[in-house]
């Protein structure tokens, strides 16, 4: 991932907010729901048309990601259960906020779906590493963070710079670029696992 290699820098931007979240009382698993029904925002807004109110709600959802694993290390309470509903709520968001694009009529199905299974392949992947015994792996060339920083720049630009190239807006070309580099992504990951395992 692109953008994990700067997460000591955002950790330190980000402290002061989880300072304020544990002196106001919000745990971690609230702010996973809270990434959940912003999501399901997101996606519903994209579908209606709302570009705008959607990127907004998808950046929310990367405010909230990033900060219910953060508060949970600094309250000392980072465990198993916390970790699974994170990641059960990061793919129901993925498929929210992608279905949204594509279904409110930023491309067409098949993109759509070609940018989803290359998504949820990839974030597969990461974890099944750490299934078959290798360890979790979220190497490769496009993270979910990444994917949500492109999804707000996307959306921006449609927003502001109006119009298609080859019927296309940026939400929609944005859906073929998840799909080619989200596969890719997951092919990396595949490699990397399977040289693992013969070394094992």
């Amino acid at each position: 991932m692109t953008l994990d290699q700067f997460r000591p820098q955002v950790q330190g931007i980000i402290q002061p907010v989880v300072n304020l979240m544990r002196r106001i009382g919000v745990t971690p698993n609230a702010l996973t729901i809270a990434s959940f029904l912003v999501s399901a925002l997101a996606g519903i807004a994209f579908y209606a048309g709302g570009v705008v109110f959607g990127t907004v709600m998808v950046a929310f959802n990367a405010v909230f990601d990033a900060l219910d694993g953060a508060l949970a290390r600094d309250m000392g309470i980072a465990g198993i259960r916390g970790d699974f509903l994170d990641h059960v709520i990061d793919r129901y968001a993925d498929i929210f906020i992608i279905t949204g694009i594509f279904a409110g009529g930023a491309a067409p199905w098949q993109i759509g779906v070609f940018a989803l299974t290359g998504v949820l392949m990839s974030s597969y992947l990461g974890t099944q590493a750490q299934a078959v015994g290798v360890g979790r792996f979220y190497g490769g060339i496009l993270g979910r963070a990444d994917r949500l920083v492109l999804i707000i720049i996307a959306g921006a630009l449609t927003v502001l710079i109006p119009g298609a190239i080859y019927g296309l807006n940026y939400l929609g070309w944005l859906l073929i670029i998840f799909g080619f580099l989200g596969h890719y992504t997951a092919f990396q990951r595949f490699v990397h696992v399977w040289r693992q395992i013969e070394k094992q």
